[in-house]
Order: structure tokens, then sequence, then C-alpha cells
């Protein structure tokens, strides 16, 4: 006999549940990443958006910006990310 015609539907189903430790996992990412951010600002390490490689040319009225180095560095850290959680 199946019990899950007796299951309440306060129980989440499957997927659900998957997005929503997904959504738990994304946001404590974020909040480590952004006390790492804040405690080492003053550090002189190089961080995102001022990289070497990054392109950035400001001239009299025109500045023009090109994260190159900072997009090829997010690129393989998601790459990193996706391959570990999509293993299984």
């Amino acid at each position: 006999m199946c019990l899950c015609h007796f299951v309440p539907d306060i129980i989440m189903p499957d997927p659900v549940q998957h997005i929503a430790k997904l959504l738990i996992i994304a946001g404590i990412t974020i909040a480590v990443l952004g006390a790492i951010l804040f405690l080492f600002r003053s550090s002189g390490i190089p961080f995102p958006g001022k990289l070497p490689g990054d392109i950035f040319l400001q001239k009299k009225n025109y500045t023009f910006y090109f994260p190159l180095t900072t997009g090829i560095l997010l690129s393989i850290i998601l790459s990193l990310i996706f391959y570990f959680f999509s293993r299984k």
C-alpha cells in the first residue's frame, strides 16, 4: 500500500526541495563572498573588475571598460561549480 496518498500537502515535492537547497547554498555562497570582499578590500589583492588584462580606456569625455580577464575567470569558476554539482 502506498503512503503517498496519506502524506499531507505540507511536505514539499522533490523538485521543490532541490530548488530550495540550491537557493540556500547560493545565498550562503554570496554571503561568504561578500564577507571576504569586505574584509580584504584594502589588502592590495586585485579583485574582479580590476584584474590585469581587464581593458580600461579613458579619454577626455569617453570611458570604455571591458572586463576580459574577469569574464574568463568567472567563466572558469562557474564551469567548475556546475561540473561538480552536476556529477551524481
